[in-house]
């Protein structure tokens, strides 16, 4: 059974029909939500179009949530797709990270330094 399944509702900061969010338990940066499915897909690629188009809309309500409390100079979303790509959960989730300037010496590249030395260009 997914780790997310186990979710009380007092954890959780917004639900929609298909999704739910929490804050990260491990946030990358202040305000770091996490946008899980309400039944176990795997991955992005095991949504249907409704719940893509759902997705879709509810980054947009994270991005007001943080936003509320925190003023964010950019975002990072991101989906890790299999073992491969860094899935460690296999139930989905979406992450919405801010970003704050100086939260890295030099943030160029962003999602590219996934990969070591794969970030600068």
């Amino acid at each position: 059974m997914s780790i997310f399944l186990k979710i009380s509702e007092d954890n959780k900061i917004y639900s929609g029909e298909y999704f739910f969010m929490i804050y990260d338990g491990y946030p990358v940066s202040p305000g770091h939500i996490l946008i899980i499915s309400n039944s176990e897909k795997l991955d992005f690629f095991s949504l249907n179009k409704e719940e893509q188009n759902e997705l879709s809309s509810l980054i947009e309500v994270a991005k007001g949530i943080i936003e509320k409390d925190h003023k964010p100079d950019g975002f990072n979303i991101g989906m890790n797709c299999g073992e491969a790509a860094g899935q460690t959960e296999m139930h989905f989730h979406c992450h919405v990270i801010p970003r704050y300037f100086g939260d890295m010496e030099n943030p160029q590249g962003g999602i590219r330094h996934c990969i070591k030395d794969k970030g600068y260009y």
